[in-house]
């Protein structure tokens, strides 16, 4: 069997900012076939680029998808919306969904975190840029002292999000805020996104607040930090602490920067690496439950 024959073929749907950047992550895995790069507007930079690039591509949305025929994993990047009604047509296809969007149809996942869980469901939801940022931080801390409540600010470039993020602001806030509880380990949380006008861009920067109770370890707290962050660069190399975590009353503070591997947007643009680099580390692991 030759090797094209073994690679799962698959597809984005969503030619924006996040469908763009992961199309050249896909492209270079040699796991996967990128089959169909789908969108709606013709006039999509996105759409150019994936033809420019010998890729099959699509305005007919996920109707190009399902009448494909063979994928059996498709890449969601387009809305909280428009994910919601397309949900139960892959499910209904038999295709493994992979969320970029905050909709939260399936059970969200943070691959550092939570993908050795049971992965039975057919739909996995990212939840979004700033959460796989930051609740590996969150987790790092209360693996070792229970966090009460956690507050997370990511600052993202303007020119790194497009029209679709743009749209599902509210949604990316709250999906994010409830996985600081439901993945992070949190008691509370909540999640506050700043989109900085700045020119030249900011590199993505994230700070974590994490309430404990009096008399932890810090150093304890520290070193599971750590562990976290060297988990995140197995998939995203360009993560790096900014600020290490340190006991200032009764909380501890954390500084992430995310550096982006620059394959669509500049090195600025580390909320499109990150949450690409999250979607294909958990294909790599729907892959791997096929053989």
């Amino acid at each position: 069997m030759n090797t094209t024959t073994q690679r799962i073929p698959v597809a984005i749907l969503g030619s924006g900012n996040i469908g763009t950047d992961l199309m050249y992550k896909i492209r270079r895995n040699p796991l996967f076939d990128l089959r169909l790069v789908s969108g709606i507007d013709a006039a999509s930079e996105g759409l150019a680029r994936a033809r420019e690039l010998g890729c099959t591509t699509s305005t007919d949305g996920v109707e190009a998808i399902l009448e494909h025929g063979d994928i059996r994993i498709v890449f969601e990047a387009t809305s909280a919306r428009a994910h919601k009604l397309n949900a139960p047509r892959f499910e209904e296809a038999g295709i493994f969904a992979i969320d970029l969007t905050p909709a939260k149809v399936g059970p969200s996942i943070v691959p550092c975190v939570n993908m050795n869980d049971t992965f039975d469901a057919r739909n996995v939801n990212l939840i979004s840029c700033a959460a796989q940022a930051t609740i590996p931080m969150v987790h790092g801390v209360n693996r070792v002292a229970k966090v009460k409540y956690a507050e997370i600010v990511a600052t993202v470039s303007s020119k790194s999000i497009g029209p679709g993020t743009r749209e599902n602001i509210e949604e990316f806030t709250l999906t994010t805020q409830k996985a600081l509880a439901t993945v992070g380990g949190a008691e509370r949380g909540k999640a506050l996104v700043v989109i900085n006008p700045a020119d030249p861009p900011l590199m993505m920067r994230n700070t974590i607040y994490a309430v404990v109770d009096e008399g932890v370890d810090e150093q304890a707290v520290k070193d599971s930090v750590f562990e976290m962050v060297k988990a995140v660069q197995r998939y995203v190399p360009g993560y790096r602490l900014t600020v290490e975590p340190f006991l200032r009353g009764d909380h501890f503070m954390i500084g992430v920067e995310v550096q982006g591997a620059g394959d669509f947007l500049p090195p600025y643009a580390g909320n499109l690496d990150i949450i690409n680099a999250a979607a294909v580390a958990v294909a790599e692991r729907y892959a791997s439950s096929l053989n």
